[in-house]
Protein backbone atom coordinates (compact mmCIF):
# COMPACT_ATOMS: atom_id res chain seq x y z
CA UNK A 1 0.00 0.00 0.00
CA UNK A 2 1.25 3.72 -0.95
CA UNK A 3 1.55 6.24 1.40
CA UNK A 4 -0.66 8.41 0.07
CA UNK A 5 -3.32 5.59 -1.42
CA UNK A 6 -6.78 6.19 -0.68
CA UNK A 7 -7.33 3.41 1.53
CA UNK A 8 -4.52 4.84 3.40
CA UNK A 9 -6.24 7.91 3.22
CA UNK A 10 -9.88 6.45 4.99
CA UNK A 11 -7.52 4.82 7.77
CA UNK A 12 -5.81 7.91 8.97
CA UNK A 13 -9.54 9.69 8.90
CA UNK A 14 -11.22 6.99 10.70
CA UNK A 15 -8.33 6.80 13.15
CA UNK A 16 -8.38 10.50 13.61
CA UNK A 17 -11.88 10.40 14.03
CA UNK A 18 -11.98 7.68 17.10
CA UNK A 19 -8.22 9.22 18.45
CA UNK A 20 -10.84 12.44 19.14
CA UNK A 21 -13.32 10.45 20.13
CA UNK A 22 -11.40 8.40 22.96
CA UNK A 23 -9.75 12.29 24.03
CA UNK A 24 -12.46 14.08 24.20
CA UNK A 25 -14.68 11.57 26.41
CA UNK A 26 -12.32 8.23 28.05
CA UNK A 27 -9.04 10.35 29.08
CA UNK A 28 -8.91 10.77 33.09
CA UNK A 29 -5.19 11.49 33.35
CA UNK A 30 -5.74 15.35 35.03
CA UNK A 31 -1.98 15.92 32.95
CA UNK A 32 -4.33 16.19 29.51
CA UNK A 33 -5.24 19.43 28.73
CA UNK A 34 -9.09 19.52 28.56
CA UNK A 35 -8.38 21.82 25.06
CA UNK A 36 -6.95 19.11 23.05
CA UNK A 37 -7.45 18.03 20.18
CA UNK A 38 -5.92 15.54 17.51
CA UNK A 39 -4.78 18.07 14.14
CA UNK A 40 -3.67 14.89 11.75
CA UNK A 41 -3.19 11.12 12.15
CA UNK A 42 -0.27 9.24 9.83
CA UNK A 43 -0.85 6.06 9.71
CA UNK A 44 2.53 3.93 8.49
CA UNK A 45 1.35 1.44 5.62
CA UNK A 46 1.86 -1.66 7.52
CA UNK A 47 -0.36 -0.62 10.11
CA UNK A 48 1.83 -0.92 12.84
CA UNK A 49 2.89 2.67 14.05
CA UNK A 50 0.80 5.82 13.42
CA UNK A 51 2.13 9.26 14.39
CA UNK A 52 -0.93 11.36 16.20
CA UNK A 53 -0.20 14.91 15.47
CA UNK A 54 -2.10 17.19 18.75
CA UNK A 55 -2.59 20.51 19.49
CA UNK A 56 -3.11 21.91 23.01
CA UNK A 57 -4.53 25.37 23.79
CA UNK A 58 -2.29 26.32 26.70
CA UNK A 59 1.67 26.64 27.75
CA UNK A 60 4.53 24.81 26.94
CA UNK A 61 4.42 23.22 30.19
CA UNK A 62 0.68 22.27 29.45
CA UNK A 63 1.81 20.96 25.86
CA UNK A 64 4.62 18.77 27.54
CA UNK A 65 2.34 17.60 30.27
CA UNK A 66 -0.13 16.66 27.87
CA UNK A 67 2.02 14.71 25.83
CA UNK A 68 3.11 12.62 28.78
CA UNK A 69 -0.29 12.22 29.97
CA UNK A 70 -0.95 10.58 26.86
CA UNK A 71 2.10 8.38 26.22
CA UNK A 72 0.88 7.30 29.69
CA UNK A 73 -2.38 6.45 28.55
CA UNK A 74 -1.71 4.70 25.07
CA UNK A 75 -2.49 1.08 26.33
CA UNK A 76 -5.70 2.36 27.03
CA UNK A 77 -6.19 4.40 23.51
CA UNK A 78 -4.65 1.75 21.78
CA UNK A 79 -7.42 -1.05 23.39
CA UNK A 80 -10.38 1.24 22.25
CA UNK A 81 -9.35 2.00 19.23
CA UNK A 82 -9.11 -1.98 18.42
CA UNK A 83 -12.58 -2.14 19.68
CA UNK A 84 -13.72 0.69 17.35
CA UNK A 85 -11.74 0.52 14.31
CA UNK A 86 -11.31 -3.40 12.62
CA UNK A 87 -8.09 -2.93 11.51
CA UNK A 88 -5.46 -6.10 11.31
CA UNK A 89 -3.00 -4.75 14.11
CA UNK A 90 -3.25 -1.89 16.32
CA UNK A 91 -0.96 0.49 15.63
CA UNK A 92 1.60 1.96 18.48
CA UNK A 93 0.73 5.52 18.71
CA UNK A 94 3.69 8.76 18.65
CA UNK A 95 1.79 11.94 19.98
CA UNK A 96 3.26 14.54 18.21
CA UNK A 97 2.67 18.48 19.51
CA UNK A 98 1.52 20.29 16.47
CA UNK A 99 2.61 23.97 16.59
CA UNK A 100 0.93 24.65 13.15
CA UNK A 101 -2.14 26.58 15.09
CA UNK A 102 -0.15 28.65 17.41
CA UNK A 103 2.24 29.58 14.11
CA UNK A 104 -0.77 30.54 12.11
CA UNK A 105 -2.21 32.76 15.31
CA UNK A 106 1.41 34.46 15.06
CA UNK A 107 1.62 35.13 11.94
CA UNK A 108 -1.82 37.18 11.63
CA UNK A 109 -1.19 38.85 14.69
CA UNK A 110 2.31 40.07 12.86
CA UNK A 111 0.58 41.13 9.24
CA UNK A 112 -2.14 42.88 11.76
CA UNK A 113 0.66 44.81 13.43
CA UNK A 114 2.32 45.88 10.02
CA UNK A 115 -1.40 46.70 8.55
CA UNK A 116 -1.89 48.85 11.45
CA UNK A 117 1.44 50.55 11.83
CA UNK A 118 0.94 50.91 7.41
CA UNK A 119 -2.30 53.24 8.13
CA UNK A 120 -0.81 55.01 11.49
CA UNK A 121 1.64 56.25 9.07
CA UNK A 122 -0.62 56.87 5.87
CA UNK A 123 -2.42 58.57 8.42
CA UNK A 124 0.40 60.77 9.57
CA UNK A 125 1.51 61.99 6.14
Amino acid sequence: MRKNSIKNTRVNAEVQRELSNILRGGIKDPRVAPMTSVVAVEVAPDLKTCKAYISVLGDEKMQQDTIKGLQSAEGYIRRELAHTINMRNTPEIKFIIDQSIEYGVNISRKIDEVTRDLKKDGADE
